[in-house]
């Protein structure tokens, strides 16, 4: 059989678990696709040819070293030379997508990512293959492996969110900076790439606003419970009006929502639309051999011709005032009334309350709501003007509420 010549660019975790997976599955792919794929070269930040060299001998770069730079000018190099591109990075397509999509075009070669958003779990091709031809209203994930890790672990121990963490880093799950996890950027860069496919218009991690767990504590996973609620690091992207909201931020779950159960490392996609109503994908989100089996599907089915980059999009407003309900925890002065003043503020703002829970604690109390779906900015104003009670004894506690159940 003919050769297939494959580049990559980086000898990390992903790197490594691709070259071991790409020699276990060889056989396979030469069934496939009556090529044998090799690997012609190999790159590192400081060892390996020169990528002109490398970009010589191969059919297709894999590009797994990660970051902006040198992979967006090796990435765009390649594309313009009439190869395919496989990465597995999040960060360079979130911030330079359209850039790269529109080279692939121009070229007519192939730019695939399967392995950027979820790991294993096959969102990226559902969206761009499956329902190609099917109209998404809303897509909800849990795109972070760390966080879900994190907060499965508060609930089901107990434990504070810096224990949690802790354990994360012990078993692998968290690296020894997670900021980019636990702050929320990570999944932000994600679901900018979700949201490009699902509503065919660009979007920019600068344009998806971002919200991380490090707040969160075990007393508000506590009182959730009470309520049957469990939490999650959410990222969300949809229709709204004329326009799409993306966006990433904790959020209670009723337990009929499909994202509910999903626990420890594992990642969740739920993609929605009037079509086929519901359709949610799961499976382990992080990990070299997860991520790489994914990358080396990519390099398969780029091995198949023929198949088209990405379409062109046009742009759509990116909206931030969305409606959500809401999860409100204030510590008060445990005297007469105060239930009476909190609910009083909330509906002169026009909010509604569809839960409360009240512990008495000594000389204060405990509040925690739940509120009925309301704009974002309404609340931000309601809470503003609770804040400024002389009951509070703190400065409230916010998380939002994903309202849908799926029977």
């Amino acid at each position: 059989m003919s050769e297939f010549r494959i580049g990559v660019l980086g000898r990390g975790t992903v790197g490594g678990a691709f070259a071991t997976l790409l020699e276990e599955h060889r056989a396979r792919a030469e069934r496939i696709t009556g090529l044998t794929p090799v690997i012609s070269g190999v790159i590192s930040r400081s060892s390996g040819p020169t990528f002109a060299e490398l970009l010589a001998d191969s059919d297709l770069i894999v590009e797994l070293i990660g970051g902006i730079e040198p992979a967006r000018s090796w990435v765009l190099e390649a594309l313009k030379a009439g190869k395919h591109v496989v990465t597995a990075n999040k960060q360079l397509l979130s911030q330079h997508g359209e850039e790269l999509y529109e080279a692939a075009r121009d070229a007519g070669v192939q730019l695939r990512f399967e392995g950027a958003v979820a790991g294993v779990v096959p969102a990226v091709r559902v969206l761009s293959e499956s329902l190609a031809g099917a109209r998404i209203t809303r897509v909800h994930g849990i795109v972070n492996g760390t966080t879900n890790f994190i907060l499965t672990e508060m609930a089901r121990q107990g434990s504070s969110y810096t224990q949690a963490l802790a354990e994360a880093q012990r078993l692998g799950y968290a690296e020894a900076d997670p900021s980019e996890d636990v702050n929320g950027k990570d999944a932000a860069a994600k679901m900018a790439i979700l949201a490009r496919l699902a509503f065919d218009t660009p979007v920019h991690l600068d344009q998806v606003p971002y919200d991380g767990i490090e707040h969160i504590t075990a007393d508000d996973i506590a009182y959730a419970r009470e309520f049957g609620l469990a939490l999650k690091l959410i990222g969300t992207a949809e229709r709204v009006e004329e326009g799409i909201s993306v966006r990433v931020h904790p959020a209670f779950l009723y337990p009929g929502h499909p994202l509910a159960p999903v626990d420890g490392p594992f990642n969740a996609v739920t993609l929605e639309g009037p079509d086929f109503t519901e359709v949610t994908l799961s499976g382990p989100g992080a990990g070299g051999p997860q991520t790489a089996t994914a990358v080396l599907g990519d390099v398969v089915s780029a091995m198949i011709p023929p198949a088209s980059a990405p379409l062109a999009v046009r742009p759509r407003p990116l909206l931030t005032d969305v409606e959500s309900a809401f999860y409100l925890h204030l510590a008060v002065a445990d005297v007469p009334g105060v239930l009476a003043t909190v609910a009083k503020t909330l509906a002169d703002h026009g909010i509604s309350v569809r839960l409360v829970l009240q512990r008495g604690q000594g000389g204060d109390a405990a509040l925690t709501l739940i509120t009925h779906v309301v704009l974002e900015s309404k609340f931000e104003a309601a809470v503003e003007a609770l804040a400024g009670l002389e009951v509070l004894r703190r400065p409230p506690r916010v998380i939002r509420v994903l309202e849908e159940e799926f029977r």
